[in-house]
């Protein structure tokens, strides 16, 4: 069954409001956007008008183009499904390039290193997993997200309301992963549950997603409350589901680069961040939080780690 849909008109199609507002982020970080102006012009005859409107332009097409050849159910199960592998598996094979290589070795967190069955287990294990239990939960979820109003029709969403809502989903999948991943800690749950995550005490990309299948649940419930509760359009969704997926795996990586996120952007945690959770006994390892590091910081439960790379400060100046 196929959606057919007019061709937008240039006006209506737009993506791009003609200014983007500033003002409607200032909120949650005053300090960072209180020097900017008001709002980033978007229109006029700017150095940046004539490729920022030929990308609307690219964008807004090849929309249309799905959404007249695939019907709104398939490309938010499917669609939403293919995009999900070809990002994870496209952004996990690296750390495994460098850890059989050896290419990067003095940026690698752990100098041990998996072995090719554990590689290759790892991989089949998340094949079956994102088969039988991934997409069928992309499959069942999509009336309640159709529910809560997630549309797939043109004009896409001006830039202002995409950006605004995938830092609340951010912002919100910390707070709910971090207590999920602090329950699943105790001593019942950590046996019979996340063990499974924590069989690879050296993490690589592919083991972000390496987990028993009723933590896949619980603790996926953290990434799509947001887009639940809001109601997006869907190619809201699909970036946030990418940008999500590309951060678990940098954390995974097992490796801290020069150019890793954590080195710029502040409150995130990223690969260092998570490997010290991994290496050390579940009892005492902290460092829940999936992104940022804030929630471990208000709860104190990154002290073990703020005290190894203290000591590890120290040792430097020796």
């Amino acid at each position: 069954m196929h959606q057919h849909v007019a061709g937008p008109s240039s006006h209506e199609a737009s993506s791009f409001p003609d200014s983007l507002s500033i003002q409607s982020l200032s909120p949650l970080f005053p300090s960072t956007f209180s020097s900017l102006p008001s709002t980033i012009s978007l229109s006029g005859t700017g150095p940046l008008t004539a490729p920022i409107s030929m990308a609307s332009s690219l964008l807004e097409s090849g929309w249309l183009y799905l959404i007249t050849n695939f019907s709104e159910f398939q490309l938010a199960t499917v669609g939403t499904f293919i995009i999900h592998e070809s990002v994870f598996f496209l952004s996990g094979l690296p750390s495994i390039y460098f850890e059989r290589s050896g290419l990067f070795s003095k940026y690698k967190i752990q100098k041990k290193n998996n072995t090719l069955d554990a590689q290759e287990k790892c991989i089949l294990r998340l094949i079956l997993y994102h088969v039988c239990v991934n997409l069928p939960v992309m499959i069942l979820s999509y009336p309640t997200f159709r529910y809560m109003g997630l549309k797939s029709s043109l004009p896409l969403p001006p830039w202002s309301v995409v950006l605004s809502q995938i830092l609340f989903y951010f912002i919100l999948e910390d707070f709910v992963f971090y207590w999920g991943h602090r329950l699943l800690h105790t001593k019942w749950l950590y046996k019979h549950v996340h063990s499974v995550h924590h069989e690879y005490a050296t993490p690589f990309g592919f083991t972000s997603e390496y987990a028993h299948p009723a933590e896949i649940l619980f603790l996926g419930f953290a990434t799509i409350i947001g887009p639940a509760l809001t109601g997006p359009h869907l190619f809201t969704l699909w970036l946030w589901m990418v940008l999500r997926v590309l951060e678990t795996v940098e954390a995974h990586s097992g490796y801290h680069f020069p150019w890793s996120p954590s080195k710029f952007l502040p409150l995130y945690g990223g690969a260092e961040f998570h490997d010290y959770h991994h290496r050390v006994l579940y009892t005492k390892s902290g460092n829940y939080s999936s992104t940022f590091i804030y929630m471990d910081w208000l709860f104190g439960t990154d002290k073990g780690y703020r005290k190894l790379k203290s000591l590890e400060e120290e040792g430097k100046q020796l």
